[in-house]
């Protein structure tokens, strides 16, 4: 009878267990699946104009996002205080000017801080700016010898020669091939990054960073329909944005909030949340991200949450290996963006962040720009790689793996250039 109970106990997660070491990668093996379309609301009423998707439409599938995928923030909290750490207004060969900027939120007795480091083109009066989020510190994005270490704790990384959870010197630049900061500067443009982990750690707890600041007595976990990592760190975007606002050399109606990756899942809900981002960039963001979720292609809602329990709010796990019970997909998430540009790309390589889903969530997407009379993608086609399509909104799939390469950043100058600056 033991023997029994211990069986029924381990057959509960096999599901899980299969569907994160076996993904699909072929797609002849695509299930069949409805796609919910994002002009026709939950009880079938179709929009047919802009008042109504954002008097109707747009309000129920947000409420859909923040409550049961990306959790909804617990209060609101202001910055508290801004300091000035370091600053040089002749760095690069005197073409830029450079800022660390420290902001603190204080709440319930207790303090959080994160560091903006800011790049600024000297001959731009006021520069549009791109908004990143760093996975491993301010440091690690230029071998520039004037960023400040930060001291908050951080991932391993093997390839990247990060052995301890702590920032360090000896990892100084070693993601700069992903910041290619001079080109942005000839190109016009300002850079603002942030170290992820100093607003909330990248792990399986919640035991510090900001959520710790809006728990209550006795609280140790956000509740069922609050805030995972990923909304964090939208928020912590959006922070940054109050911060960049008051800047009179920055252009506040020209902010692009870009991730990769994890960050960018966070990026478009930064984008979802806060209609201040002029425009949104998501690179290689993958499941819970820009890529359809009902695919099932690469990893899955189950794959996702058993790797990374802390990102999404505790409701998304209910979709585990359910993803046809969703009454939404992520290019429901795209169309909250709407009118404003937005930019989805992918990897050939990156077959885990499903391409061909993430380019028909943009695809789809479209379909609420259009009601604005905005053009964005306008073909099913998955465009041959190094092909950039679209108009306001944009795509491409460049050969290579999951990265943010100095490919990805022309199309995104370019595109810039176009529906932002």
């Amino acid at each position: 009878m033991k023997n029994l109970f211990l069986l029924i106990f381990l057959i509960q997660f096999i599901p899980n267990s299969l569907s994160q070491t076996n993904p699909n990668y072929d797609e002849t093996k695509v299930p069949l699946f409805n796609l919910p379309n994002a002009l026709t609301t939950f009880d079938g009423k179709e929009i047919k104009s802009t008042q109504e998707w954002m008097e109707i439409r747009r309000p129920e599938i947000f409420h859909f996002f923040k409550n049961q995928v990306y959790g909804k923030v617990p209060g609101k909290l202001d910055i508290s205080s801004i300091k000035i750490l370091e600053g040089d207004d002749n760095t690069l060969d005197g073409r830029a000017i450079r800022r660390q900027v420290k902001l603190t939120f204080n709440h319930q007795g207790m303090s959080l801080s994160f560091v903006i480091l800011i790049y600024l083109p000297k001959h731009v009066d006021k520069s549009p700016i791109y908004l990143k989020y760093n996975f491993f510190g301010n440091h690690t994005i230029s071998t520039d010898p004037n960023i400040i270490v930060p001291t908050a704790w951080t991932r391993i990384s093997t390839s990247l020669g990060i052995s301890a959870h702590l920032p360090s010197e000896s990892t100084r630049g070693v993601q700069s091939n992903s910041w290619p900061i001079r080109k942005l500067i000839d190109a016009g443009y300002g850079i603002a990054t942030i170290y992820c982990g100093e607003v909330a750690p990248d792990r399986n707890d919640f035991d510090d960073g900001v959520h710790a600041l809006f728990y209550k007595e006795g609280q140790k976990n956000p509740k069922t329909d609050e805030w995972g990592k990923i909304a964090a760190w939208a928020w912590g975007y959006s922070r940054a944005m109050d911060y960049l606002e008051k800047e009179d050399d920055i252009d506040a109606s020209s902010v692009i909030v870009f991730g990769h990756s994890r960050l960018g899942k966070a990026a478009l809900w930064a984008g979802a949340t806060d209609s201040r981002f002029a425009g949104v960039i998501s690179n290689n963001s993958g499941c819970g991200g820009a890529a359809l979720s009902k695919r099932k292609f690469g990893e899955t809602i189950a794959a996702i949450n058993d790797s990374f329990p802390a990102w999404f709010c505790n409701n998304f796990k209910n979709y585990n290996n359910k993803e046809e019970d969703l009454p939404v997909d992520q290019h429901e998430l795209l169309g909250l963006i709407a009118p404003r540009p937005l930019y989805v790309a992918s990897a050939l390589d990156d077959q885990w962040a499903d391409p061909k889903g993430e380019f028909l969530s943009a695809y789809y997407a479209s379909h609420v720009y259009k009601l604005y009379e905005k053009i964005g993608i306008e073909s099913k086609v998955l465009p041959k790689p190094n092909t950039p399509i679209g108009s306001v909104v944009s795509y491409h799939i460049r050969t290579g793996k999951h990265d943010v390469t100095d490919y990805d950043w022309n199309q995104y100058i370019k595109w810039a250039d176009k529906w932002v600056k």
